[in-house]
């Protein structure tokens, strides 16, 4: 029997697992993911950092790094990249296999900095630095403030997965920071291979508009929205900037859908798995989902390059008052809100931890 999340790589869709604990990568189920779920890679967030630290499999590493006096800031990258490189490492030989297409883990900047572009690019050229892994993208927003920190770390050589984004607009402008700095890579004589994903977000928008929609356009709008923004993505790849850039040697921005959970109970757990199905994408997974998917997801037909009929969902989702534009602006700052928030309750835990352990 060859399980769906098979199928689903076969289809050339890189599934990344949206999780990481130390707890992961000491009982082997990291490596049985790679092994039997055919996981290509990973990523985190403070999110998940929070909880896996609540949950004291980190207690020994926070005792030990706190006594030596280091900020409550410092002490979490630490800890981060100590799992992260094990990650990473266990990702090599796929990042080697595909020639750096795939094999990634990413870690996330400090939001704090988020309207600091010149901040942002030391945080993020120190951490890939600290980390010492050729695979490991460091995540920024990418959001109005973060557009020029991503071309300065990717002219850096720093590799991106750039964050929050949520339309079409958004993927665009995210894309289009990229290029400018492999642009700026070109003129200048460095290698212009710098590597890169585009993470779009997708059950937050079914959330969003759940209790304004009549029943048959219920769930539909993320999935509009992928196929508006996949069009945008296979446009840029077929651009003449973009087949320029190519022929100097660089490496295209990989499309990946993040936030694909099923937030609805009365849905189909693997929807954003069935639906986002293309070659050449990366789809976040979290464990649960990807359990389901494994056990009894289908793959659904690989999505179609003009956009199939989103302009018609997206135009009942207009006349039933919903105005796209702004849902997309609001998403993202209020995802930006929430990577802030959770930062600050990740660090407010550590000081909890470390003065716990010390009492």
């Amino acid at each position: 029997m060859t399980h769906a999340t098979a199928k689903l790589h076969e289809l050339g869709q890189s599934l990344w697992l949206d999780n990481i604990t130390r707890e992961l990568l000491d009982s082997g189920q990291l490596q049985t993911y790679i092994d039997d779920y055919s996981v290509t890679g990973l990523t985190s967030n403070p999110s998940i950092f929070d909880k896996a630290i609540a949950g004291g499999g980190y207690d020994d590493g926070i005792s030990e790094k706190a006594a030596t006096g280091i900020d409550r800031e410092a002490l979490f990258f630490e800890l981060a990249l100590e799992d992260l490189r094990r990650a990473a490492d266990l990702f090599a030989p796929i990042h080697e296999r595909t020639g750096g297409v795939d094999g990634w883990a990413s870690l996330e900047v400090s939001p704090l900095l988020a309207y600091d572009t010149q901040s942002t690019v030391r945080a993020v050229t120190s951490l890939h630095a600290q980390a010492e892994r050729d695979n490991l993208f460091i995540k920024i927003p990418g959001t109005a403030q973060g557009l020029p920190a991503i071309e300065e770390a990717i002219f850096a050589g720093v590799p991106v997965n750039v964050t929050l984004l949520f339309s079409p607009d958004h993927y665009r402008a995210a894309v289009d920071a990229y290029m400018r700095g492999v642009e700026r890579r070109v003129e200048a004589g460095l290698d212009p291979a710098v590597g890169s994903v585009a993470s779009v977000f997708m059950s937050r928008w079914d959330v969003a508009v759940s209790d304004k929609m009549p029943h048959e356009l219920k769930n539909t709008l993320a999935l509009a929205i992928g196929l508006k923004t996949y069009q945008a993505y296979r446009e840029q790849m077929d651009s003449q900037r973009w087949q320029k850039l190519e022929s100097s040697g660089a490496r295209m921005q990989r499309l990946l859908w993040a936030s694909t959970g099923t937030k609805d109970p009365s849905a189909p757990e693997d929807l954003y798995l069935h639906c986002l199905g293309a070659p050449f994408t990366i789809n976040t997974i979290p464990e649960g989902t990807l359990h389901a998917f494994h056990d009894h997801g289908h793959v659904g037909t690989p999505m179609p390059s003009d956009g199939g009929d989103a302009d018609k969902t997206l135009t009942a989702h207009k006349a039933a008052g919903i105005d796209l534009d702004a849902l997309a602006a609001k998403l993202q700052n209020d995802g930006a809100a929430a990577f802030v928030k959770s930062w600050n309750d990740l660090m407010s835990l550590i000081d909890k931890q470390s003065a716990a352990l010390r009492a």
